[in-house]
Formats: structure tokens, C-alpha cells, sequence
């Protein structure tokens, strides 16, 4: 048995609903499909999938190896282009994710011109606040605030992210300004947050000996959008990237503060699996990245 035929197969089969549906889009006859999803079932010693004559249910196992199965056919398709190299233009589909904010203001007002540069491929860019799994969810590049703990993944540094903090002239007059850290707990702070309770923020550029202050926030929002907007109303004190209220510090709508306490800046990377260090349109789209930022330095750093 040819198991990467079979496994691609099983996966069209799957997509398609049924068995002849699948044999139709191959091409190829439905004893040969039918004979292949057999031959998968009795190699892994399980049922993968429950057949009706008009359409497939997938057992347990089956979805298991679905979408795995996926992944290891996504990847061979990656090598095909890694291959390639640069004997051909990028082409096909490109799934990225990013911080909801970062790819919002950053990253979407860019993908028009990368479109345009490369008409070829295609974006999928997924807003999400939180570290994705590249196989489990189909993502070939992923862009990352912070410390990486996965070494498994090809990094390539695209900058650096300053957080800073930063309230309105309006809130400062009625409340002062902060002069150290600690000062902090005598301010009314916008935290972002899933989860209301009691936040840590690090001050100082050494990681570790910087001083950590606990922030009891008076107001608690999943969005940094928001954060941002209610600080711009008076408020309270905000912590968010600098580039995010560039407009806002430099009409003097907020201030910023602690400047000589700040956090040492996060770097930003550009993560990927190994087996797609080659590809072409990963490339493509980092390369446009590093070179629009370059000039603009929209990270503020």
C-alpha cells in the first residue's frame, strides 16, 4: 500500500462526503478508493470510518487521523515548494495569525499591496490573542510577542515591541502624576485581562531583578482597543505597545509616564514549522514585512 496515495485518499473522501464523490474527483474507480480506506484501517487496526451508502461519519480514530492526515499532506505540498525554490512565483494559499491588534492596525493595511505583489497566492490572517498550535490548526506563520518557548519552531526576529504607560492630561491633573512604580497603587489602572482580579506589571530593563508591582485595576478589558479609548476619556493608566498610541502621545491626548521604568521592549518573531524553512511564500510574505517596516519602524523602536 502506498499509505501517502491512501492517506490523501482518505482525506479527499472525507472533504467530498463520499466514497464516489471522491472517486469522481481523483479520478479514479470506487473499488480503488474503497479498497485504499480498507487497507488504511487494517494497517492502524482500527475503523476510521462508518459507511452508508450516501454519505461517511468518522469514528473517533478516524477524525484523530483526519486531521493529521491534513497536516503531514499540507506539509509534503510545503516540500514540493521548498523544492521549487525560487524557479517559480509564490502561489497557493497562506495562513497566518497574529495578535488581534497587531494584525489589525499593523498587518491588514498591508495585505493589499502583498496581494498585489503577489497574485499568485492567497491570505487567511487569523486575529487571536494567544499562542496558536501551527499543526493542529493549519497555520504556516505565526507572529509572537515575547519569549518563545517552543524550540521546535524556525524563529526569525522581526523587531521589538515597548510597552509603555500612559494616561490622559485630564486624569493626571485631577490624580497627579506617578513618579516610581510603586505609586501605582494609589492610581486607578486599565488591565488587560481575560480574567478580573489582581495583574502583575514588570518595570525596569533586567528581566531579572526589575521590580514587579501587583495592580489591583479598576477597570478590566479583553481588548487593548478599549483600554486605550477609556484611557484617552480620563480614565485611569493604561500599559499597551507604543505603537499603538503613537497619534494619541504625539496630539497630547496621553502622556506617557515611568519612562525611566519601562520593561525591557518583547521581541516579535516570525515562527514556522522546520519543514517549511524552504517555502516560498512564507518567505515572500516575511521579506515584505522586514521591508515595510523597515523605513516606517511602525514598532516604535
Amino acid at each position: 500500500m502506498d499509505q501517502l496515495a491512501a492517506m490523501a485518499t482518505f482525506v479527499r473522501a472525507v472533504d467530498a462526503g463520499s466514497l464516489s464523490a471522491a472517486a469522481r474527483a481523483i479520478p479514479s474507480s470506487l473499488t480503488s478508493v474503497s479498497r485504499q480506506i480498507s487497507a488504511l484501517e487494517l494497517h492502524f487496526g482500527t475503523r476510521l470510518l462508518l459507511r452508508t451508502t450516501r454519505q461517511l461519519a468518522l469514528t473517533e480514530d478516524g477524525r484523530i487521523f483526519y486531521e493529521r492526515a491534513r497536516s503531514v499532506l499540507g506539509e509534503m505540498k510545503e516540500i514540493e515548494e521548498a523544492l521549487a525554490g525560487n524557479r517559480r512565483e509564490p502561489s497557493g494559499r497562506l495562513r497566518v495569525s497574529a495578535p488581534a491588534l497587531m494584525g489589525r492596525l499593523l498587518i491588514a493595511p498591508l495585505l493589499g499591496d502583498f496581494l498585489r505583489t503577489f497574485p499568485s497566492l492567497s491570505v487567511d490572517l487569523l486575529l487571536v490573542d494567544r499562542n496558536v498550535d501551527l499543526i493542529e490548526e493549519d497555520v504556516h506563520l505565526a507572529l509572537r510577542v515575547g519569549r518563545v518557548a517552543d524550540s521546535q519552531l524556525v524563529m526569525r526576529k522581526l523587531g521589538e515591541v515597548q510597552m509603555i504607560h500612559c494616561a490622559s492630561p485630564d486624569y493626571l491633573a485631577r490624580r497627579g502624576e506617578p513618579q516610581t512604580p510603586s505609586d501605582l497603587a494609589q492610581h486607578d489602572c486599565l488591565v488587560f485581562s481575560d480574567a478580573p482580579g489582581v495583574a502583575t506589571w514588570r518595570f525596569g530593563r533586567d528581566a531579572g531583578s526589575g521590580q514587579r508591582v501587583r495592580i489591583s485595576g479598576r477597570l478590566w478589558v479583553n481588548s487593548l482597543d478599549a483600554l486605550a479609548t477609556a484611557a484617552d476619556s480620563g480614565t485611569g493608566i493604561v500599559r499597551v505597545p507604543s505603537w499603538q498610541v503613537e497619534r494619541q502621545l504625539a496630539e497630547g491626548r496621553l502622556r506617557r509616564l515611568l519612562r525611566e521604568h519601562e520593561p525591557a521592549p518583547a521581541p516579535l518573531h516570525a515562527l514556522y514549522q522546520p519543514s517549511r524553512l524552504g517555502s516560498a511564500k512564507i518567505r515572500a510574505f516575511v521579506d515584505f514585512l522586514v521591508e515595510r517596516w523597515r523605513g516606517s519602524d511602525p514598532l516604535g523602536r
